[in-house]
């Protein structure tokens, strides 16, 4: 197998359908708040403080996101928020709170 052919088959895994809830940029504005906007152009904030703060996060891969240098080494893959760790944000989800608020809260 050539190298070109290799290189093509590991991107064919990153193919993401298209759909307006793909996020396309995501930002820190602070620790636990987020901007994003989605390849439609709809932008808005996602706001993870109450979330982080809360006892339910105890034990989880959310709890990671409490250390700030952590939180902020956010991206968006593949459509998706996301940190190391295969820690996700549901990106459906955050769209229509988005675009129905202006905010996704989770709490």
């Amino acid at each position: 197998m050539s190298t070109n052919a290799a290189a093509e088959e590991d991107r064919a895994s990153e193919v993401v359908p298209a759909v307006p809830w793909r996020v396309s940029d995501v930002r820190v504005i602070d620790h636990g708040l987020l901007t994003v906007r989605f390849v439609d152009g709809t932008e808005g904030n996602v706001d993870m403080r109450e979330l982080l703060r809360s006892d339910r996060v105890a034990g989880t891969l959310f709890e990671q996101l409490r250390d700030s240098s952590f939180f902020s080494r956010v991206t968006a893959r593949l459509g998706a928020v996301e940190w190391p760790g295969e820690i996700d944000l549901a990106p459906d989800a955050m769209y229509d709170e988005i675009r129905a608020h202006g905010v996704w809260i989770l709490n």
